[in-house]
């Protein structure tokens, strides 16, 4: 399977300490208008999963979601969560820290596209 999204270790340390704080978290992104480029980091449960958002993978232990509408946009490019000071989304664990976690991202390789094309959209609650 390719690797739709990863973590760098900087972002992984901040969701550790999140954890500790909050409990079993997961990320969504929206593709909203305001915090749109920001993954949205929530307590797990705190935000209700349905079959109109798609499991990427898992991202140092937490579930990582992307919208249907945004990952139809999105499903050619491989996503990399990041941290960067500043402020978080008004909603996101980490905007009380100092830092907000943000997206980087590439375009999938055409041994990847092909690969990915072959393997079936997950939709809905991981697990």
């Amino acid at each position: 399977m390719v690797e739709k999204v990863a973590i760098t270790a900087g972002a992984a340390r901040l969701v550790d300490e999140l954890a500790e704080q909050h409990g079993p978290l997961m990320f969504h992104q929206s593709g909203g208008c305001c915090d749109g480029s920001s993954p949205m980091c929530y307590p797990r449960g705190e935000f209700r999963v349905s079959d109109a958002d798609v499991y990427l993978g898992d991202v140092a232990g937490t579930p990582f979601y992307i919208s249907a509408a945004q990952y139809a946009y999105w499903r050619h490019t491989h996503l990399t969560v990041d941290v960067v000071p500043g402020r978080g989304g008004g909603f996101s664990v980490e905007a009380p820290t100092g830092f907000r976690f943000l997206i980087r991202s590439r375009v999938f390789t055409d041994a990847e596209a092909e690969e990915l094309e072959r393997e079936p959209v997950r939709t809905g609650p991981a697990g």
